[in-house]
């Protein structure tokens, strides 16, 4: 099964925040240890021309009934998603889980328009928004419309929003997509991520970045999560097993047993890497790796899945005669392999950090892990950089 019994429903009144923050605080804030070099932002937006917008649904209903979503846009060219391809991949690792677009994707090896993730019963909504956004952008196709097959991506947030209320709509959507820009990228409870949960903790959107070189220069390797999975027992930070010291407030009931890998995390990679499809693909099979760091074996119920896209190469998509594109060759990829390793840990765990305490649908409570009480655990194995 892939979604859990909850534990006794908890009614405790605590703020509910967005985590939209004034101070947001990462996890190497809290002297937690990564390797690799990170970009000036340390998120995806170090990956040149790439944006990304949130929108954030939360609303409490009539009753106990309470509304905790959202949705999360990833433009790979920014307003040029639409009209100037990338060449992508993707890979699924357990697929317990939905991303459109794929069969596409995989057979034309071209990522057109933007990523879109959202909650697992929201993906039809959002799919229907994503491809009127873009017949309403214009630069319709010969015929006057476009042609559309966009990914769209989801995890589970039944636990603390009324999934079934279907409450994401097409101005939510749009909404995610107008707020897309460069510079920093809001983490936590926001955007698809809002009712998210990992390890038993609150958890949602991530992110990180790494810089590369190589012998044919220095390329970014940019990586954005939404985190959904995993049993608290499993739960790993920078090689300590935290999830064995922090065992109170977890979400659901099997969170403590070592074979109970559930939920769904999506990961985004993004490079400006001058790759090919093939090699794409290559790179979004390294994310597993990443996501592995941290804990996760991807369960039978859980959904891990990938997709990753390079903005180099602008004509990719150009028809006509005979084009040059250019390539890294394949002995010079081990870099980039371990840059997005690196980058998708750390985003996942930017995500645990930046997530905030959430009361949700039927006055559930799921609590964000303690950053003093991480940070003491951490200290024991001798594992921050103060």
């Amino acid at each position: 099964m892939k979604r859990l019994i909850a534990l006794a429903v908890t009614f405790v009144l605590i703020p509910v925040l967005s985590s939209a923050q004034d101070n947001p605080v990462r996890a190497r804030d809290l002297d937690i240890p990564f390797e690799g070099t990170p970009g000036p932002l340390n998120a995806i937006t170090d990956v040149k021309g790439v944006t990304v917008g949130h929108e954030t649904i939360i609303r409490d209903l009539a009753g106990d009934s309470a509304v905790r979503t959202g949705v999360t846009a990833i433009l790979p060219r920014g307003p040029e998603s639409n009209v100037k391809p990338s060449f992508g991949a993707y890979f699924s690792l357990n697929g317990n889980g939905e991303m459109t677009g794929t069969h596409w994707l995989e057979e034309s090896g071209m990522l057109e328009g933007p990523v879109m993730i959202t909650n697992t019963h929201s993906v039809g909504a959002v799919h229907d928004a994503t491809i009127r956004w873009r017949v309403e952008a214009g630069e319709a196709d010969s015929s006057g419309f476009w042609w559309s097959l966009p990914v769209i991506a989801e995890t589970w947030d039944g636990y603390l929003n009324d999934i079934n209320g279907f409450h994401v709509k097409t101005e939510h959507a749009h909404a995610a997509l107008a707020n897309a820009k460069s510079g920093p990228v809001a983490e936590g409870n926001v955007g698809g991520g809002t009712g998210m949960i990992c390890h038993g903790f609150k958890c949602g959107i991530g992110t990180s970045s790494r810089i590369i070189s190589t012998i044919d220069g220095e390329f970014t390797v940019g990586v954005l999560v939404q985190a959904n999975y995993g049993s608290r027992e499993t739960l790993r930070v920078a090689g300590v097993p935290v999830g064995k010291h922090i065992t109170r407030d977890i979400a659901y009931a099997d969170e403590l047993t070592p074979s109970r890998d559930v939920g769904s995390i999506i990961i985004v990679v993004g490079t400006d890497a001058p790759l090919l499809p093939h090699q794409m693909k290559r790179l979004a099979k390294r994310a597993a790796m990443g996501l592995a760091r941290n804990g996760s074996f991807a369960g039978n119920g859980s959904g891990d899945i990938f997709i990753a896209f390079s903005t180099a190469n602008e004509n990719a998509a150009q028809s006509g005669e005979a084009m040059t594109v250019k390539m890294i060759s394949n002995d010079e990829m081990g870099s980039l392999f371990l840059g997005t390793v690196q980058a998708t840990e750390e985003a996942i765990i930017n995500a645990l950090v930046a997530a905030e305490d959430m009361v949700g649908h039927q006055g559930r409570v799921v609590k964000a892990i303690d950053h003093e009480e991480l940070r003491r655990v951490m200290k024991e194995y001798n594992r921050l950089n103060d």
